[in-house]
Parts: structure tokens; C-alpha cells; sequence
């Protein structure tokens, strides 16, 4: 799928490198279809690693997609220029203003925050009720995901012991489901928190599906009944070196860490990672965006 950004947005000449189909303005003006339009709510603190990850994966299917980044308003960020957010970005109030097929909501490394500590999280929640209606099906990661259960169903994150890391296998509970259509019955998903919610908890909510669990009992993926949310707790979108840049980070900073699991060859740090997980990351969201977006939003979406 063709995925429209602006011209100069810096992931443009990474995918094209990547032979990922990306469009820009005038040539989406002169095909006559309705594209997708999907928002991305980007809460990671380096703004531009994470457009280029996710776009890299809403560009791997037949269709058009508008792309529209959103930033939190009133939330400062130390970590991506200001100039490439206010050129590329829209603030989250503009939301409002507008429809969408499908959002996406990003982790955030502010898990051991309670939600009402973090500084935009009034803003999320407005953003997460105006999805509820305005919104075909909504994609919650990590922290998002989080979130996103605690605001619509009341299920509060656990601490965990020490942190969640490395690359995880799962199993598919619900393997009818057509989010899981096409995947190995055990299917990898790096992993990188220090919370959790409880099976119980979730088990508990009636709209509530798990569709995958860890070999860690932990919950990973979860949908509503009715497919308007998605909570992935894992990050299929992830590079191939992004768990080894945190964890080298952490050491060098002196913080407790261990080792990735089943990450490094042989455990051994010096080796170079191999991804075992990007074709779970594209069918997911190849999945995502054909049967909860694309087959479920009518043409005249307005």
C-alpha cells in the first residue's frame, strides 16, 4: 500500500532505500480512490525512529494511506527537534477535527509513571474517547495498550519484578481470528516493559478477546469484540538492533539490566541480532489494516 507523506518527511529516503512504496501529495491527487486515513499518536520520545518503523509496515498492502502524525500539545519533547514536529506534525487537538479509518496509539517510556502522573495523559484519554466513535478500529502498543485498558475498562498495570526483554514466543489462543491470519502457531514478539496487566484482569471484561499469551503467561495481544481496539503489548515494529541500543544504553548508564532473552546468537552480546520477528510484524499489520480498517469503513467516511 502506497503510504502519502509529505516530501520531505526524513523517512521517505530510508523506505525508498527499502524499496517501500511511499507517495507524495501531487501524485496521490491524481488517483482517483479514497485512501485510508490513519493517525498515528507517536509517544516515543525519538519521534523519527518510530514513523520510520511503522511506516515501513502500513506501506506493505494495495491501497492508499493517508498518513497523519500527531503530537501531544502541551507535552515538551527533549528528544525530537521542535521544528520537525511542528513541520510534520499535527497537534493533538486537530484530531477533533476529523475521521479516521484506524489510529495508532505508541508505547512510551513512562510505564512506571502512574497514568495520572503523566503530563498529556488528559489529552489521551480525550483522544482515546474521540476514537470510541470517530475511529474504525483503533491499535494500542505497549504502554499504549496499557493505557488504553486501564481508561476503557478499568484494568491497572502490574509492576513487574525486573523488566520484561528480549524476544519472546507466543501462542495463538484464538487462531480463528483474522488478526492472527497467516501466523505460526508460536510466533515471536520483542518485548521491552516493566508492567504488566493480569490475565485475570482482562479475562474478566466480557468485550475483551486475548488472542495471544507468551510462554511467560504474560497477555500480548487482546482485541474488543467488536474490533474498534487492538491492545498489542509487544513492539512487532521494532528494528532489528533496537533491543541491543537499550540494552548497551542501560549498561553504559549503569542500570540494572539483563540480557535480552533469545536475542543475541548464543546469548553472546558480541554477535550481531538477528530478526526472527519482521515477518510477524508485516502480516500483523497487513492483517490490521485489511480486516479491521479497510473492509470495515465505508467509502464516504467524513
Amino acid at each position: 500500500m502506497p503510504i502519502k507523506i509529505q516530501a520531505d518527511l526524513p523517512a521517505r529516503s530510508i523506505l525508498e532505500q527499502e524499496n517501500i512504496f511511499v507517495m507524495t501529495e501531487p501524485r496521490a491527487q491524481s488517483q482517483d480512490i479514497r485512501p485510508l486515513k490513519i493517525a498515528i499518536v507517536n509517544l516515543m520520545p525519538i519521534h523519527e525512529t518510530t514513523e520510520t518503523q511503522l511506516l515501513r509496515l502500513l506501506g506493505n498492502t494495495p491501497l492508499q494511506i493517508d498518513i497523519s502524525l500527531v503530537r501531544m500539545e502541551h507535552h515538551v519533547s527533549t528528544h525530537t527537534a521542535s521544528d520537525h514536529l511542528d513541520r510534520f506534525y499535527i497537534p493533538s487537538s486537530e484530531v477533533f477535527r476529523h475521521k479516521y479509518d484506524g489510529m495508532i496509539i505508541t508505547g512510551a517510556p513512562v510505564e512506571q509513571m502512574p497514568f495520572e502522573d503523566v503530563d498529556y495523559w488528559s489529552e489521551l484519554c480525550d483522544i482515546m474517547d474521540y476514537a470510541k466513535e470517530n475511529v474504525f478500529s483503533t491499535l494500542y502498543i505497549c504502554w499504549g495498550a496499557q493505557a488504553g485498558l486501564y481508561h476503557n475498562y478499568g484494568i491497572k498495570k502490574l509492576p513487574l519484578e525486573k523488566k520484561l526483554f528480549g524476544v519472546f514466543p507466543n501462542h495463538k489462543r484464538f487462531p480463528a481470528d483474522p488478526l492472527l491470519r497467516g501466523f505460526d502457531d508460536v510466533f515471536p514478539v520483542p518485548t521491552s516493559r516493566h508492567t504488566t496487566v493480569s490475565r485475570a484482569s482482562v479475562s474478566r471484561v466480557r468485550d475483551l478477546i486475548v488472542l495471544a499469551e507468551s510462554n511467560e503467561g504474560e497477555v500480548t495481544l487482546v482485541k474488543s469484540a467488536d474490533n474498534r481496539a487492538i491492545y498489542m503489548m509487544g513492539h512487532v515494529e521494532y528494528d532489528t538492533d533496537t533491543l541491543a541500543q537499550e540494552y548497551f544504553r542501560d549498561k553504559e548508564r549503569g542500570l540494572p539490566i539483563d540480557m535480552p532473552r533469545c536475542y543475541f546468537p548464543g546469548d553472546d552480546s558480541t554477535q550481531q541480532p538477528l530478526n526472527t520477528w519482521r515477518s510477524t510484524a508485516h502480516l500483523f499489520y497487513t492483517n490490521w489494516l485489511n480486516y479491521y480498517v479497510y473492509q470495515e469503513t465505508p467509502y464516504n467516511f467524513a
